[in-house]
C-alpha cells in the first residue's frame, strides 16, 4: 500500500462548527444503543469551549485518525509494533479495512451492531477494534481476566451479536455463549492458518473499504465498568467524545510527538488503555509496542529499554515496582511516565524521580468521561496533588447540595467538559449526573492556585493495583462457599497496590477457621471472579456491624 492511498475514500472534514448546526444523519441503522440512552433531560451538559473540540457533524473515528496521519506524512511511519513484527500505519489501516470487509459483507453485520472484544494488548486486539469502529459497529471491549459469569453480565446488558477473542481465551467465553440468545458468531482473531479464524478471513479480502459514514453522534464504544453494587454499567461514548477527548488532554498536557514509542500495561479494555495505548498515539501519529509476554516489573522495565520506548502508561502500585530495576538498567530513552486508575502517592512520586530522573503526570478521569480531565504537566506538578483541570473541562468541589465549597474546604468532585457520563439503560445515571454536572464519586479539596487534592472515594469502590473492584461482587462470590454465613468487603489503604481487597467472614456453624480455609475461600473467588479481585486479607469474625434495619455498616470495619 502506498502512502496516498492510505487516504481512505471518506475523509470527514473536522472544522469548527457553531454549536447549533445540525447533526449529520445517523448511520447506524440498529438503534439498540441508541434508544437506549438516558432522556435528555438526564444528559450531562456537553461543553466546547476550544476551536479544537468542535467537531464535523459527519466524522468516523478511526478514519478520521489515519486520515489526519496520511495528511501529515506518516502513512509509512511504524504504528503498531511487537517483538515480532511492526506495522506502519499504511499496512495497519489495510489490515483495518480487512477486518470491517470481513465483519459487513461474511458476516452480514449492520452499522450499530455490538460486537465483543476479548484479548489482552496485542496488536490483533488493537486491529480488531478499529476494524470494529471503521466498519460502524459498536466495539464493546472485556478485559481478558473475566470469568464466564462476568461475560455473562456484559453480554446480557450489551447483546453483542458476534466477538472477537484472543484463540488463548475462548473457553470462558463460550461457556457465556452457551448462555446468550443474541451472541450467535465467535471468531478466534489470532490464529494465522486456522480456517475461520478473523486472520485468515480478512486474508482473503482487498482493503478496498469505505468507512461508515457515521455521524460524530452515532455510537463509537461501550466501556463496562462494575460500580459500587457489581452490576457493569456501560457507559456509551460516541465518535465525537473520543476525537475531542484526542483535543484536551493529549493536546494540552501529554503533547507526545511522531518520534514517540508508547508502552503501559493498562488493559484496552479500560478507557485509560485504550486513549493511551492506542487512539492517543494514533493522533499524534506515534507508534505503541506490545509485547508478547506478560508484565512483571523488572520486565517491563528491560522491555521499555529494548523497545526504546518514550512514553510509559501505568499505575502507581507497578510503578513503584519498577524503581529499583529502572535505576539498575537506566532508560535513556524515557521521557513521559503517566499515571492513573488510582491514588498516586507522593512517595511512590519521588522514587520513580529519584530511580530515573522523571516527574510522573498524575491525572484522574474516569470511565464515564473516556479520560483523564484533571492533571498538569512535569513541570507544573504540585507536590500531593494531581493536579489542575484540563483545558476544555471544568471542575469544582461541592458539597452536598452541589454548591461550590470555599477553597481548601473538602467536598464532592464536580465535572463538566465536552464529554459526559451516559450509561446505556440504568438507573444510575441520576446518581452520576446532576443539573449537567458529571460527579466521579470522589472526595478532592482544591487549593487556592486549582491544583485538586485527591482525598478519597465518595462510594464503596475499591482501587487496587489499577483495577476496580465492586465489594459487593465479591462478597456474593463468598457467599457461594458452603462454610460463609455473612460476610463484608472493604478496601484497606496499602503502600504497595494503593488498596487491598479484605473480606471479614462469619462462618457457619461448626465451620473450623484456619489458614486451610482462607485458602479454599480464596481460591474460590478466583475461580468465580477475575482472580484480582480475591480478598488477600480474611477476618474471621462472630458478627458483622449492623443498623436495626440490617443494613451493613461497613464505615466501622474500615476502623482501627
Amino acid at each position: 500500500m502506498t502512502a496516498s492511498s492510505l487516504t481512505s475514500s471518506f475523509t470527514p472534514t473536522i472544522t469548527s462548527p457553531t454549536l447549533d448546526s445540525p447533526t449529520a444523519a445517523s448511520a447506524q441503522t440498529d438503534r439498540f444503543v441508541h434508544d437506549r440512552l438516558p432522556t435528555p433531560a438526564q444528559w450531562p451538559k456537553l461543553v466546547y469551549p476550544l476551536p479544537e473540540l468542535r467537531i464535523a457533524a459527519q466524522a468516523n473515528l478511526v478514519d478520521s485518525l489515519f486520515s489526519q496521519a496520511a495528511r501529515n506524512g506518516h502513512a509509512n511511519r511504524p504504528l503498531l509494533r511487537s517483538d515480532q513484527i511492526t506495522l506502519s500505519y499504511a499496512e495497519a489501516l489495510d489490515r483495518v479495512n480487512r477486518i470491517a470487509q470481513v465483519l459487513i459483507e461474511d458476516f452480514k453485520l449492520v452499522p450499530g451492531n455490538r460486537v465483543l472484544l476479548r484479548g489482552g494488548n496485542s496488536i490483533g486486539m488493537a486491529l480488531a477494534w478499529l476494524g470494529v469502529v471503521q466498519a460502524g459497529l459498536v466495539a464493546v471491549a472485556t478485559m481478558p481476566l473475566l470469568r464466564a459469569k462476568e461475560l455473562g453480565d456484559i453480554i446480557e446488558k450489551a447483546q453483542p451479536v458476534l466477538a472477537l477473542c484472543d484463540a488463548g481465551l475462548l473457553d470462558e467465553l463460550h461457556t457465556a455463549q452457551a448462555q446468550s440468545a443474541t451472541l450467535r458468531t465467535v471468531i478466534p482473531f489470532n490464529l494465522m492458518n486456522e480456517p475461520g479464524s478473523l486472520a485468515v478471513l480478512a486474508a482473503q479480502k482487498d482493503g478496498h473499504f469505505r468507512p461508515c459514514p457515521t455521524s460524530s453522534d452515532d455510537i463509537a464504544m461501550m466501556a463496562f465498568t462494575s460500580g459500587t453494587t457489581g452490576k457493569p454499567k456501560a457507559a456509551v461514548h460516541t465518535h465525537r467524545d473520543v476525537l475531542v477527548a484526542c483535543e484536551a488532554w493529549p493536546r494540552h498536557v501529554l503533547k507526545a510527538t511522531p518520534e514517540d514509542i508508547v508502552i503501559g500495561s493498562p488493559p484496552l479494555a479500560f478507557t485509560f488503555g485504550l486513549g493511551g495505548l492506542l487512539v492517543f498515539p494514533m493522533w499524534a501519529g506515534a507508534s505503541v509496542y506490545y509485547p508478547s509476554t506478560a508484565y512483571t516489573p523488572e520486565a517491563m522495565v528491560q522491555l521499555i529499554k529494548q523497545a526504546g520506548a518514550t512514553i510509559c502508561y501505568t499505575a502507581p502500585t507497578l510503578y513503584r515496582q519498577m524503581a529499583p530495576f529502572a535505576r539498575q538498567h537506566c532508560l535513556p530513552a524515557l521521557r513521559l511516565c503517566i499515571s492513573a486508575g488510582e491514588g498516586l502517592p507522593d512517595a511512590t512520586r519521588q522514587l520513580w524521580k529519584d530511580a530515573t530522573g522523571i516527574e510522573i503526570i498524575d491525572g484522574i478521569g474516569a470511565t464515564e468521561m473516556f479520560h483523564i480531565f484533571i492533571s498538569s504537566k512535569g513541570e507544573d506538578v504540585r507536590r500531593g496533588a494531581i493536579g489542575r483541570v484540563v483545558p476544555g473541562y471544568s471542575a469544582r468541589v461541592v458539597d452536598e447540595d452541589g454548591v461550590e465549597v470555599p477553597r481548601g474546604t473538602l467536598g464532592k468532585l464536580a465535572v463538566i467538559g465536552p464529554t459526559g457520563c451516559r450509561y446505556l439503560d440504568d438507573a444510575r445515571q441520576g446518581n452520576y449526573v446532576k443539573d449537567g454536572w458529571n460527579y466521579p464519586g470522589d472526595a478532592f479539596v482544591q487549593d487556592a492556585d486549582g491544583y485538586f487534592f485527591y482525598q478519597a472515594r465518595a462510594d464503596d469502590m475499591i482501587i487496587t493495583a489499577g483495577y476496580n473492584v465492586a465489594g459487593p461482587e465479591v462478597e456474593d462470590a463468598l457467599l457461594n462457599h458452603p462454610a460463609v454465613a455473612e460476610c463484608a468487603v472493604i478496601g484497606l489503604p496499602d503502600a504497595e497496590r494503593g488498596m487491598l481487597v479484605k473480606a471479614f467472614v462469619v462462618l457457619k456453624p461448626d465451620q473450623p477457621a484456619g489458614d486451610h480455609l482462607v485458602k479454599a475461600l480464596q481460591d474460590h473467588v478466583k475461580a468465580t471472579l477475575a482472580p484480582f479481585k480475591y480478598p488477600r486479607q480474611i477476618e474471621f469474625v462472630a458478627t458483622l456491624p449492623r443498623t436495626e434495619t440490617g443494613k451493613l455498616q461497613r464505615f466501622k470495619l474500615r476502623q482501627p
